[in-house]
């Protein structure tokens, strides 16, 4: 294609580039359970409970972006950002009997987070074609817990470190590139605190915590890079 129909022809060829991402997550959890037998203090009974991630609802992520360029397709990239993401448990018996909680709370919890996330990866694209380029994108890094609430009956861990890979394709205007781009990150960290020592969790609600032992991250990223 002649060059004149290419918008910004020559921004590949910065060593150094800005910019800022845009996005929602849908995060989720790999749930392990105990199996350990449990007496639930207002019935008496005892029971193995077994939990799943019954729903999950768009999160809000914001971030920024420095692009090292390697090669001519290949450019290194850190993008720390800060996400916003909710996720349900909902719990039931091995017996298939409800399961008694809080007041309110039933047999389903609400988990909320707002990692600060600092990855690190590495960009791949294809030849420029106009103004479209494809390309796939691989790394990982560690994130922060910011959010904290030890009334909840789930706790998270401060601390994860992950793997991510996707593939996205700049769209080349006048002024910027613009980079819708899709990802799916793994956790690798225990996000489950114990319920030892927790103080201000209602005896009622141990149950949450006790039925789990591990409770690894998950999520699918939507990302719109403008750079």
């Amino acid at each position: 294609m002649p060059l004149r129909a290419q918008n910004n022809p020559y921004v590949d060829d910065r060593v150094v580039h800005f910019g800022f991402q845009l996005g929602m997550n849908f995060m989720s959890f790999g749930v392990t359970d105990s199996e350990l037998p449990i007496v639930n203090p207002l019935t008496g009974e005892t029971e193995i409970y077994h939990a799943r991630v019954s729903s999950l609802m768009p999160g809000f992520n914001v971030g920024f972006i420095t692009d090292v360029r390697l090669s001519r397709h290949l450019s290194l990239r850190l993008t720390p950002g800060m996400q916003f993401s909710s996720r349900t448990l909902s719990y039931k018996t091995e017996s298939g009997k409800p399961v008694t909680g809080s007041p309110g709370n039933g047999a389903k919890t609400d988990v909320l987070s707002i990692p600060v996330n600092i990855p690190l990866y590495l960009k791949w694209a294809a030849e420029r074609e106009g103004n479209f380029r494809p390309y796939v994108i691989g790394g990982g890094g560690v994130s922060f817990n910011v959010s904290r609430d030890r009334e909840k009956p789930i706790l998270l861990n401060t601390m994860d470190y992950f793997c991510e890979v996707g593939a996205g394709v700049d769209l080349y205007f006048r002024w910027f590139k613009f980079c819708p781009e899709i990802t799916y990150r793994i956790g690798f960290a225990n996000q489950l605190a114990p319920a030892d020592g927790r103080m201000e969790l209602p005896p009622q609600d141990i149950f949450y915590t006790t039925s789990l032992s591990r409770l690894l991250n998950r999520q699918l990223v939507i990302t719109f890079n403008f750079e």
